[in-house]
């Protein structure tokens, strides 16, 4: 299976709601004049500092709410601003469209509540460094180019060093989570595709959100119950799905515009980076040496991997001119 350029982009961002998908909504409401002065590499770093000073939020509310509770307030406010936002129709469509928005939704949803599961063990840079695993065995697998066996031993080699050699210091829980979130994000980017396909503009990730917040509302209603009512817990909700969803998919949006979706698929590599930084600086999550090399080799795995996938579409499309 090969990734379509955009998909690639895809590979590297954190999860919630795809930015290629969100594109042609939040073009009608962003105003590239108030952003555009911060360049197009300006926008992809601001929008990735969001998603994760985001999920830094999100780790402070949940000893209000728990993790179940915050994913249920970050999908279901996201769901609301799409719907208001793209307005999707949902007649016309076929069994199989349907079918494809369920799973998709359901994916969404899993995804989400297995990395908020993981934040809520084990440190953010180490969640996320982990979980930027699945989509880059998704971009070797579809490559299947011998130098991705580099990539992939960089990565197992920051992993190893990631776990100390056997995950002694690491909640092995928290490990399995982030692991099972990184599987969920690499068949999110299958169904984000397909998606994409069958349904214009961004009306099939509205529907899906819709999907998602549906299906987590209950364990996060059994979980919290009437404190996810309480208004400053609601606030909190809602800042977590703006710094996370809303805010940078308007600033990638922007920045895809100007910039090649290679550029931006190994700047979204630095994904780890970023959660570390926010996880230092909102919750005190210090990294260790070993740690920070851990970090550094996924982050290098995973820039070599989307270069390779890329270099290997460009020379396919000269090869058929």
């Amino acid at each position: 299976m090969n990734l379509p350029s955009a998909d690639v982009a895809t590979t590297a961002t954190e999860p919630a709601v795809g930015t290629a998908a969100v594109a042609s909504a939040a073009a009608s409401t962003a105003g590239s004049g108030r952003w555009g002065a911060l360049g197009p590499l300006g926008l992809v770093l601001a929008g990735g500092i969001s998603v994760q000073f985001g999920a830094a939020v999100a780790v402070t509310l949940m000893p209000r709410v728990g993790a179940l509770g915050v994913v249920a307030l970050r999908l279901a406010v996201a769901a609301i601003v799409l719907v208001a936002v793209c307005r999707p129709k949902v007649r016309g469509y076929s069994r199989a469209d349907w079918g494809t928005i369920v799973v998709f939704g359901v994916t969404m949803a899993a995804m989400n509540g297995l990395f908020y599961q993981s934040v809520d063990r084990i440190p953010l840079g180490t969640a996320v460094t982990l979980e930027v695993l699945g989509p880059l065995a998704l971009s070797v697998l579809a490559s299947r180019r011998a130098v991705n066996l580099v990539w992939a031993g960089l990565a197992l080699g920051g992993v190893f060093l990631l776990g100390g050699g056997g995950f002694t210091s690491l909640d092995p829980v928290g490990v399995a989570f982030a692991l099972s979130a990184g599987a969920m994000w690499a068949t999110y980017i299958v169904f984000s595709a397909r998606t994409g396909r069958r349904f214009p503009q961004a009306d099939g990730l509205a529907l899906a959100m819709v999907v998602a917040a549906v299906v987590f509302l209950p364990l996060g209603i059994i979980e919290s119950g009437s404190k996810l009512l309480a208004p400053t817990t609601i606030a909190l909700g809602a800042a977590v799905a703006v710094l996370s969803s809303v805010l940078p998919y308007t600033l990638e949006l922007l920045a895809l515009r100007r910039l090649p979706a290679s550029t931006f698929a190994i700047l979204m590599s630095l994904e780890p980076a970023i959660a570390a930084t926010a996880g230092f600086l909102v919750l005190n999550q210090a990294l260790s040496l070993t740690e920070a090399c851990a970090i550094t080799l996924v982050i290098a795995a995973s820039m070599g991997a989307v270069r390779t996938q890329v270099g290997r579409g460009k020379a396919r499309g000269l090869g058929a001119d």
